[in-house]
């Protein structure tokens, strides 16, 4: 009976992921080779080997610019929550009066979907009736201008990035033994020293963690900008660039098959560095 629980535990979960993890992504792979338009049976698709990749990179001018968007999102996100999240870390690390009700208050954006801060923001960005034109007396079309729209975008985009990113810190703190603070006190250490001598180098699997996701989130960016525009006027990234070619009027399954796997390539790559170090932790 313990046999057949702990095959069922085992085996639905792994079957789920199969079918909807695996199955898509190497399907994927497959017909990013093919010119296939998602219409007709998978016996007339014809395999074209890479020509949609090299039409990716040298024949679709919104490639470029969606990569470029897509690095900006990433510096931004190392630049700006991440360093904001480690710092509200370390602040609530300090059990300072009311620390919950501040969690719960950073922590707030974390736990709603990037469309809906889309929407929110779009309460405070509007030209005519939002918050901060009314504030600063202007009439700046905040998510129309393809100047700084991108801007905008990772502003609300930040808001809810660095609650995780806190919260990850947050958990990486609790578990540092406190010998080590208490030992760094002795010896005379400042909290400022401590923190980067002693309490860093010791986090230093969170910090991989940080990175993987970071970079992840950064690449699978879609809900909010698809919610403000489509991923068009200034908001090009790679994902919205393959939900236009896949469902899109155009229905080229195949070319957006092909940004798809340029996406789980680079993926893979930060994947694979978090699953080495996890490897080298544990030996």
């Amino acid at each position: 009976m313990d046999k057949v629980v702990v095959v069922l535990m085992v085996g639905i979960p792994a079957i789920i992921v199969i079918a909807l993890v695996w199955v898509p992504a190497i399907s994927t792979v497959v017909l990013s080779f093919t010119d296939w338009n998602g219409i007709g049976p998978i016996g007339d698709i014809k395999f074209i080997g890479l020509e949609n990749f090299d039409n990716v990179v040298n024949n679709y001018p919104p490639f470029d610019p969606a990569i470029k968007h897509n690095l900006i999102w990433l510096v931004v996100f190392f630049v700006g929550p991440t360093l904001l999240g480690i710092f509200l870390a370390a602040l609530l690390d300090k059990e300072i009066r009311g620390t919950r009700i501040y969690q719960s208050i950073f922590f707030l954006p974390v736990v709603l979907s990037l469309a809906l801060i889309g929407f929110i923001w779009q309460l405070i960005y509007s030209r005519d009736q939002g918050l901060l034109n009314a504030v600063f007396g202007s009439q700046t079309d905040w998510f129309g201008d393809p100047d700084i729209n991108l801007w905008a975008v990772l502003v609300a985009a930040s808001w809810r990035h660095t609650g995780y990113i806190m919260l990850l810190y947050l958990a990486g703190l609790k578990a540092v033994d406190p010998a080590l603070r208490e030992a760094a006190a002795v010896d005379g250490a400042g909290e400022v020293r401590t923190f980067f001598q002693v309490i860093w180098p010791v986090m230093r699997p969170v910090n991989i963690v940080i990175l993987v996701i970071t970079v992840i989130e950064s690449l699978r960016a879609f809900d909010i900008v698809w919610v403000i525009n489509k991923g068009r006027n200034g908001l090009e990234l790679i994902s919205t660039l393959v939900t236009q070619n896949v469902i899109g009027e155009a229905s080229r399954v195949g070319f957006g098959s092909a940004l798809a796997t340029i996406m789980i390539a680079i993926s893979t790559v930060f994947i694979v560095i978090y699953m080495i170090q996890v490897v080298r932790e544990r030996r």
